[in-house]
């Protein structure tokens, strides 16, 4: 090697130096989002909570509990939309409801994502859990992919599944489309293992949507391997000098409710309460795999939820009846529930975990939205979002890291039928004519609280005055009703950075 080269080699090593610091000293990211709990499920929300959840309650011990945090819609799809892009989903084709089965990408080609973002930055990058954002499944007859009359599919499972999360900046997935869709199998990456060659068994109230299924397929594994799985990245990425990104997407506590043995009878809100404490030890396996591999201090680690709690009449299990008759409130004093634009619908709990880097057993009362995490995390690991990314993502760094109260001034939601809400400060304008027309609060939940569904074009409420949204001021306050109106309708027309 002569001199010039050795120089050269020298020189490139000392380049690369503030590159590899700047890498190591970026957290690694862990954000887990759970699956249609309410607000009113985790005990560090809701002291009246009949579900012991005694991991969630550490980390909100150990971290910053935000009691005014929002998911961007009341359902499942347009939520993980949002939280992905920094997008309101309401922007994307999707108005209204979730992706069907066998359902083509939300996600728009070429759009900035969080984890393309980190990827970006040297992140490894990773979703193990639920999907639904759609996918391009190859079919044998090039027609669209579809579920045949006999409850299988069109779909060519022996070929690679194009557009899903590899393609929208993650380089590893495991895990499931929706746990209550079809196909029921398991993908990795972009295939799936096995072929599901069966039709669902008409006598399983656990499926309850015709598909293609794979020979034995049982619920009850969906969370134990997803579990498993992101404890194993964890532990294979932990101790490397690149940084990385787990975004650990829980099946659960939706439908199907299916607790394993061990966690029956955990709780005083029947199975759904034990699906809870199941979740709540899901979490607690992947902190204690951040801690084992000596992460746990470098990791800003989320928790929070995908929509408001599910009640619903449709699904005919004992699960939810149960829950009802135990009279566990899952929206805690909120009213609504998933699928509404009253605040039970969407208003999540979320919790914020960085030692020594976020403040420990705090509570921040700041707006917050799902939304928010993309300029967020930008800010954290100095990256520059360009002009056309995360249009209504807001940077709520200073509460994350110093518990300020950031000015978020307004927020948007989003409920199942396409109608929005719009936020700012105290006030909450429901555009709909039919305020919140998903599934409605069980009767007992109404009689306890005395609260009666409005009617007209649209609901007005003041949250400080009226938290349980018990007097719609529309017709009282016409002229506030009027001035949202026209800021909603100005934002729907925007996009642009807050």
């Amino acid at each position: 090697m002569n001199l010039r080269h050795s120089l050269f080699v020298l020189a490139s090593a000392l380049l690369l130096i503030p590159l590899v610091q700047a890498q190591s000293q970026r957290p690694n990211i862990v954000i887990i989002l759970a699956d249609d709990l309410g607000y009113g499920d985790v005990k560090s929300f809701n002291p009246n909570s009949k579900i012991p959840t005694p991991h969630l309650d550490k980390l909100a011990r150990e971290g910053l509990r935000f009691t005014d945090a929002h998911s961007p819609s009341s359902v499942c799809t347009p939520t993980r939309y949002g939280l992905l892009t920094g997008r309101y989903p309401w922007r994307s084709r999707l108005k209204a409801g979730v992706l069907p089965p066998l359902g083509l990408p939300l996600i728009e080609a070429g759009r900035l994502t969080l984890p393309a973002m980190l990827k970006q930055q040297g992140y490894a990058t990773a979703i193990v859990g639920k999907w639904h954002l759609g996918w391009d499944w190859a079919t044998m007859d090039g027609k669209p992919a579809a579920i045949t009359p006999n409850g299988l599919s069109n779909v060519n499972f022996a070929k690679p599944v194009a557009n899903g999360p590899l393609t929208r900046g993650f380089d590893y997935f495991y895990g499931v489309d929706i746990p209550n869709f079809p196909p029921y199998v398991f993908i990795e990456n972009d295939r799936t293992i096995g072929t599901p060659t069966e039709a669902i068994p008409t006598n399983n109230p656990d499926i309850n949507r015709k598909g293609p299924m794979m020979k034995g397929w049982d619920p009850v594994k969906i969370l134990p391997a997803i579990t498993d799985r992101a404890v194993r990245y964890v532990e294979e990425h932990a101790k490397a000098s690149q940084p990385f990104f787990l975004y650990f997407a829980l099946t659960s506590p939706h439908y199907p409710v299916v607790p394993t043995p061990e966690f029956m009878g955990k709780s005083q809100a029947g199975v759904y309460g034990d699906f809870v404490v199941q979740t709540d030890a899901a979490i607690d396996a992947v902190m204690k795999a951040l801690q084992r591999a000596g992460a746990d201090k470098n990791t800003l680690v989320i928790f929070t939820s995908d929509n408001g709690p599910e009640v619903a009449s449709e699904v005919k299990i004992g699960a939810y009846a149960r829950i009802q008759q135990s009279q566990h409130a899952s929206m805690a004093n909120w009213r609504g529930v998933k699928r509404d634009a009253w605040e039970g619908g969407h208003r999540v709990p979320f919790i914020a975990r960085w030692p020594g880097k976020i403040p420990a057993g705090k509570t921040n009362r700041s707006l917050i939205g799902h939304s928010d995490l993309m300029a967020s995390i930008a800010a954290l690991t100095g990256f520059t979002l360009p002009s056309d990314a995360a249009p209504d993502s807001f940077n709520q760094l200073p509460a994350l890291l110093k518990n300020k109260t950031t000015n978020r001034g307004e927020l948007v939601y989003h409920e199942h039928n396409g109608h929005l809400a719009l936020r700012q400060g105290d006030w909450v304008f429901i555009d709909s004519s039919t305020c919140g027309d998903g599934n409605k609060e069980p009767e007992w939940f109404r009689q306890a609280r005395g609260l009666h569904h409005c009617a007209g074009p649209g609901a007005l409420y003041n949250l400080k005055t009226d938290p349980t949204q018990s007097k719609n001021l529309y017709n009282s306050r016409s002229d506030k009703a009027r001035e949202m109106k026209a800021r909603l309708d100005q934002i729907r027309l925007e996009e642009r950075r807050s």
